[in-house]
């Protein structure tokens, strides 16, 4: 692992380290549009990049068709590095607590719109928080609760198997298997219209540089 400047690096950077030790991408959860990932970083980074996410759902012979960013940051990419066959939508979520009703309502819009327009094919739903673990697996885990129907234990196993990861924070275990669930009232109305991707070709295909493995922005580590 190599690190930019001679000195030890901060609690909070050696935090982001751990974005290392999660897969980068998920299975498609069986039965559903959706598939968890970490979240890609900026091309300059040749660790995984948004390029690599789209190489990764083709070799399961898939087609990814939307992301849902729910990192707290903008940091880590725009919309000029998303590929332009991909749809974007961001949802600012904090970590560490249970997201509130108005962010759930936002996560299930924009998978009801995505889903009604896009009907006649099979494009998956791509979300990502910093890990793809924790609030990835609490607002997947939420709609196929709250919409779907799916039986609360057998939504997180279904996560969890898929992810390759188990969802840790207790708070959100304890929401989910044993909270309420939540209105889907409103659902139905679109709240903010996909974004297209604005990056026509890979960057890696035009300038070739030597590759680096660095460690990630350390803003938003904390919030997996």
């Amino acid at each position: 692992m190599l690190f930019r400047g001679s000195s030890a690096p901060s609690e909070q950077a050696v935090e982001t380290l751990r974005w290392l030790d999660y897969k980068s991408v998920g299975r498609k959860l069986p039965g559903t549009r959706f598939i968890a990932f970490k979240v890609p970083l900026k091309q300059s980074s040749e660790v995984f990049g948004l390029w690599e996410l789209l190489e990764s759902v083709q070799k399961q012979r898939l087609d990814l068709g939307l992301i849902i960013d729910l990192t707290f940051t903008t940091r880590y990419y725009s919309i000029q590095d998303v590929p332009e066959s991909l749809l974007f939508v961001k949802i600012f979520t904090a970590g560490h607590e249970v997201p509130g009703d108005d962010t759930i309502l936002s996560f299930k819009r924009a998978v009801r719109t995505f889903l009604r327009e896009n009907a006649n094919n099979e494009q998956l739903i791509g979300v990502h928080c910093t890990h793809g673990l924790n609030r990835t697996g609490y607002l997947i885990c939420r709609y196929l609760i709250d919409v779907d129907g799916m039986d609360p234990k057998e939504a997180v196993d279904l996560f969890n198997s898929s992810r390759g990861h188990a969802v840790e924070r207790q708070n959100y275990l304890h929401d989910l298997l044993r909270g309420p669930k939540r209105s889907n009232d409103g659902m139905d109305e679109s709240e903010q219209e996909p974004i297209r991707g604005l990056a026509s070709h890979r960057p890696s295909d035009i300038i070739s540089e030597p590759r680096e493995e660095r460690w990630p922005p350390s803003r938003d580590s904390h919030q997996h």
